[in-house]
């Protein structure tokens, strides 16, 4: 059952603010207030009476510079953009909880762990990589998954994705990294795109991408939605008790509507049907009361367990298989209200891995230590100085205390002589603490040295692993995304050294994309630093195989046309709505269609509106006479024959067969008739629908690459 927004309140509906309106001389709306606090004013709290008119020199004379009104408006429009972000530059918000199912005490003294009845606030942003602002939600990409914790010792920021693994060992690649896969340099194309020359001309001389690349090939990098992504700390961290003791740990977030994903052929439509599909899908979710929730979970091992991996654990470019470490869970996490401002909140919001609190602490992963650095420097450039922290997003909700003062937008100022410690001017100001943060006596020795540890030099077994673990159809899906990448490669030589590492991780990967591309015999021969040895297969890499049956939180979309059958539609939206779900009318047109008994039904979407790509399963309700229209509408058809050729489960009206027929539907177990007394039934289908796709059928519709 849908649970209550959190309310807003408004002190004028839209509609009442429209008839508070006067017209000016030349037609323009004045809307005045009808009560003091709602006066416009500017930004200094002079009241306005125009806003619609500049201060001229008669009424088609010059504009006059005395005008500050003009000139404050103005001026705060030409500086309302920041720098975006050069990477995570798309991202959504939403506010939220968290809450600890017990106290993990045992491991961490961090407080926001400690009271399974304290709720800890949190802020959370989700985001594309590669692409700039406005780009589109679902590219080809990795997902950033960053947590802002308000606990009530500072602020703790988990800033992940949603893919446990990273494409380099070392900070010092970062930047190089993150050119090859932006915009090329001389072209600025292709935007939110790694399917380009120089991305792949950099993971190619860069063995270490190896293991990431499985994964951005793989369904991971194109999620169903952000509602439906696993989220991953990717670094190794440290826990640290009340005693002093350090254990450590791998964080894990794990969406309660299970992980899921859509084909790249959808993705593609998805982006032309609507660009903002991740944002709108998390919107409207968290609106209607239907909260996002994860399971916060970790793994924790000790130093001799990390010492018998056959892997380092400093390496971001390899993840501990749960099946080895299993997770163990902590707490859960809801999201329950949108940004009032998405620039105030989303767009200023600074996360930064080095924000952290007593309980937590950091390991010596390279590029984790150089992130460390990284995320403040930025901070600085795209938030305007030192003082982004007073910014509200960014602004802890528990006692700030310190002797820092002045810089850029400064809101802070506490009063008194002293802006230094120690001091004995102002005794009663902040002082250290015996509870304040203390990092973990971790012993270290060693020259200076540019160079890379030894045990950081298998870049092939766990993408191999990968591989191995996922099932035919997601390995195909790797294939496919491979070929379709490097077919995009226009230098040869490229194509033939990625060609030659998926041959060192699994021979059956490099033929199937050898032949997918035409170039069979010709990948590159690679010496690896390190031959890649047999693991064991790990079931939870793979989104299917540990996949749920549950329709909860997706969409139904269903065919309507005149003469639908009332109780059948009724039936429909109760089973569905039942299991959670949400169901969407689509007909002809947005006024809606007449039943066959005379109720008029609105439309949620035109046909062409509302393409079967953003819904998660669908019914064809139509009556004899609508479907005879249908069939020559070309919109109507390729409604039913993408939802066929994306394997989602098809409920249908006998009298749906002609539009079936003319979108070449073939008859399988995802094609399931609805009506009452026949074979299936409303119950067949809402079984199949919750297992998503019928993936029995993809072999009969495609071929690899």
């Amino acid at each position: 059952m849908a649970r209550t927004p959190a309310s807003r309140s408004d002190s004028n509906s839209p509609a009442d603010a429209y008839a508070n309106r006067n017209p000016g001389p030349g037609g323009e709306t004045h809307q005045t207030a009808t009560s003091p606090d709602q006066t416009l004013t500017t930004n200094q709290g002079a009241p306005i009476s125009d806003n619609q008119n500049s201060l001229k020199a008669g009424a088609r004379g010059p504009t006059l510079l005395e005008d500050f009104i003009l000139r404050e408006k103005i001026t705060h429009f030409d500086h309302e953009r920041i720098p975006e972000r050069i990477v995570h530059a798309r991202g959504s918000g939403a506010h939220g909880y968290f809450q600890p199912y017990e106290s993990c005490a045992k491991w961490t003294k961090a407080a926001f762990l400690q009271d399974p009845s304290v709720q800890t606030p949190v802020f959370v942003r989700f985001s594309t990589v590669a692409g700039g602002a406005g780009s589109v939600d679902l590219p080809r990409d990795v997902r950033g998954f960053a947590v802002k914790f308000y606990t009530s010792e500072g602020n703790f920021d988990l800033v992940g994705n949603n893919i446990p693994v990273f494409f380099i060992q070392d900070a010092m690649k970062f930047p190089d990294l993150v050119h090859s896969v932006k915009m090329e340099a001389d072209r600025a194309f292709p935007q939110a795109a790694s399917a380009h020359d120089t991305f792949w001309d950099f993971a190619s001389l860069s063995p270490e991408t190896t293991h990431m690349l499985l994964w951005a090939m793989s369904d991971r990098a194109i999620p169903r939605s952000l509602r439906m992504i696993e989220g991953f700390g990717v670094h190794t961290f440290r826990f640290i008790n009340e005693a002093g003791e350090s254990t450590f740990v791998k964080f894990h977030w794990r969406p309660m509507l299970g992980t899921a994903s859509v084909l790249w052929d959808e993705a593609l439509k998805i982006n032309g049907a609507d660009n903002d599909f991740h944002r709108r899908d998390l919107w409207n979710a968290i609106d209607s009361g239907d909260f996002p929730e994860w399971e916060f979970s970790v793994q924790v091992f000790d130093q001799a367990t990390a010492d018998a991996f056959e892997f380092d654990i400093l390496d971001a470019t390899k993840l501990i298989p749960e099946e080895v470490v299993p997770l163990t869970k902590l707490g859960k996490m809801v999201l329950n209200r949108n940004p009032d401002n998405f620039f105030a909140e989303t767009e200023q919001v600074a996360f930064h891995p080095g924000h952290v609190v007593p309980g937590i602490d950091f390991s010596n992963d390279p590029l984790l230590q150089g992130r460390l650095f990284s995320y403040t420097d930025t901070q600085l450039s795209r938030l305007g100085g030192p003082n982004f922290h007073e910014i509200p997003v960014n602004r802890p909700q528990c006692p700030m205390r310190n002797f820092q003062r002045d810089g850029l937008m400064r809101m802070n100022n506490p009063p008194g002589r002293a802006n230094y410690e120690p001091n004995s001017i102002a005794p009663e100001g902040p002082r250290e603490s015996p509870r304040g943060f203390h990092t973990v006596a971790d012993p270290v020795e060693g020259g200076k040295v540019r160079e890379r540890s030894e045990t950081f030099s298998d870049h092939y077994s766990q993408a191999r692993q990968f591989f191995r673990s996922q099932t035919e159809p997601e390995q195909q899906h790797i294939i496919s995304a491979f070929a379709f990448e490097l077919a995009k490669v226009a230098i040869v030589p490229i194509r033939q050294r990625v060609l030659g590492h998926l041959h060192l991780v699994e021979p059956k990967l490099g033929k199937a994309v050898e032949a997918a591309l035409g170039m069979e015999g010709q990948a590159e021969q690679i010496k690896p630093a390190k031959a890649p040895i047999d693991l064991p297969d790990s079931p939870t890499l793979s989104i299917i195989k540990k996949a749920v049956p549950i329709l909860k939180g997706r969409k139904v979309g269903v065919l309507v046309t005149d003469g639908a059958d009332d109780k059948l539609l009724a039936d429909v939206r109760s089973a569905v709505e039942a299991e959670g779900a949400m169901v969407e009318l689509v007909a002809p047109k947005i006024g809606g269609v007449k039943t066959a008994g005379g109720k008029q039904l609105p439309a949620d979407h035109t046909i062409s509106g509302g393409p079967s790509v953003v819904f998660d399963a669908v019914v064809l309700a139509v009556s004899k006479d609508g479907v005879a229209a249908l069939v020559k509408e070309a919109a109507a058809v390729e409604w039913v024959q993408n939802a066929f050729a994306h394997l989602k489960f098809i409920g249908h009206t006998s009298t749906a067969k002609p539009l079936m027929d003319k979108a070449s539907v073939v008859p399988d177990a995802g094609v399931i008739a609805i009506e009452g007394g026949s074979e299936g039934g409303i119950d067949a289908f809402i079984t199949g629908a919750k297992t998503h796709r019928l993936w029995e059928r993809e072999p009969t519709l495609r071929t690899p690459g």
